[in-house]
């Protein structure tokens, strides 16, 4: 192959190689321009609905969850909040199917609950307020 021949080689090639990426577009190109003239990227405008993080998110509170109601709960409050509302996998109960269980009123469980959950929330409200 002759010089010449290898030099129209390689221009070929490299327009063989422009064409290939001709429809590549890249996250970081500027697409347009916000009011104040800053460049807005296609980044800036796709959105990512993950499925993926939204369950690691869901995860996460579950677990921050759990930690308040062990940490903060008496073991009567911690056990009709997991009956009442299935906490680690058990089905949701009644008021009235905790409270046959238990031998109790189901206006006791009622206040069992409320005061539990009065606790939780305050726990969860100073953890969030923490974390910021």
């Amino acid at each position: 192959m002759s010089r010449w021949e290898r030099i129209a080689n390689e221009i070929l090639m490299h327009f063989r190689t422009l064409k290939k990426s001709a429809g590549d577009v890249s996250l970081s190109d500027a697409i347009d321009s916000d009011p104040d003239g800053n460049a807005l990227a296609l980044m800036d405008v796709i959105s990512c609905e993950d499925e993926g993080l939204l369950r690691i998110e869901q995860e996460d509170r579950y677990i921050q969850l759990y930690e308040r109601i062990q940490a903060c709960l008496d073991e009567r409050e911690r056990e009709i909040i997991c009956l009442r509302y299935g906490i680690g996998g058990k089905e949701p109960l009644t008021q009235r199917e905790i409270a046959k269980s238990h031998g109790i009123s189901r206006s006791y469980v009622s206040r069992i609950e409320k005061k539990a959950l009065l606790k939780l929330r305050s726990a969860l409200e100073k953890t969030d307020h923490n974390a910021k």
